[in-house]
């Protein structure tokens, strides 16, 4: 349709990104189209074209980005057709996944490294697990089953808006889950003394902060499992929480196949 491409040089043209998203399970594809305005020309022809000539995408969102960055999504969305949604499962929990919301890219290997996570942890129905940096409640809601509680927090509103369907999808009723920062969220667990068995930490590629460790540290989980995507941060994390806790399993997982990143499993016991 010669709609113009977006070039950041000159912060001209219209379409920046094509986000394809797919369901390992179900035969479903999610299309987000980021684009520098909400409005162009030819759009509703695009749609059009796209729901002919792509009978496989199920949902297509547009996202509008209009900042002078290379930061990929804006915060506007506009749901084009479908129901905004794709749905997939993992070790027996079945998940919605909206747009905004992060999901691993690679669903085979992704099992492997939950399931990792998991055996690592060896919970127990007793106890309390907190899944800092959750996203949509993956690793929580997969927890959940085996333990008393699982309390689960994360900053972007979308995806706990995903956690919170996904739990009631799955019928899980001891899965409580907070929109907030997991630094700040931790450091009031550590203000009140809260009891803690388990953390699940799954942090950004710029690893954790020295508040979140302090506050793991001071409520002392008999466990925690390190969940990284990043090798140099994961590192500079452990030498804090080696004050109170030993580093008994390392396991990295090739999440990212062709690439020189991994995926890697910490289990730490409290000395």
């Amino acid at each position: 349709l010669r709609i113009p491409p977006y070039v950041e040089s000159t912060d001209s043209g219209i379409v920046r990104y094509a986000m394809i998203r797919t369901s390992y399970y179900k035969n479903e594809i999610m299309l987000v189209i980021v684009t520098k305005e909400a409005f162009f020309q030819k759009k509703d022809l695009l749609v059009e074209r796209i729901k002919k000539e792509c009978p496989e995408v199920t949902s297509l969102i547009q996202n509008v980005n209009g900042q002078k960055t290379n930061v990929i999504l804006g915060k506007r969305f506009y749901n084009l057709f479908g129901p905004g949604y794709i749905e997939d499962c993992l070790c027996g929990i079945k998940f919605k996944i909206s747009a905004e919301s992060f999901y691993q890219t690679n669903p085979v290997m992704t099992e492997i490294l939950y399931k990792t996570a998991m055996d690592f942890a060896e919970l127990s129905k007793n106890d309390v697990v907190l899944d800092a940096y959750s996203g949509i409640g993956t690793i929580g809601l997969i927890a959940a089953k085996q333990v008393k509680k699982v309390i689960s927090v994360e900053l972007v509103e979308e995806a706990v808006k995903d956690a919170i369907k996904n739990a009631e999808t799955n019928h899980i009723e001891n899965f409580e889950v907070y929109n907030d920062d997991a630094t700040a969220f931790i450091n009031r667990m550590a203000k009140a003394h809260e009891h803690l068995d388990v953390l699940f930490m799954d942090p950004p590629r710029k690893g954790s902060t020295e508040k979140f460790i302090s506050a793991a540290l001071f409520l002392e989980p008999k466990k925690i499992v390190y969940v990284s995507c990043n090798p140099l941060t994961l590192a500079r994390d452990l030498k804090l929480l080696k004050k109170k806790y030993e580093i008994k399993k390392i396991q990295p997982v090739d999440e990212f196949g062709r690439s020189y990143h991994v995926e890697t499993v910490v289990l730490l016991v409290k000395k």
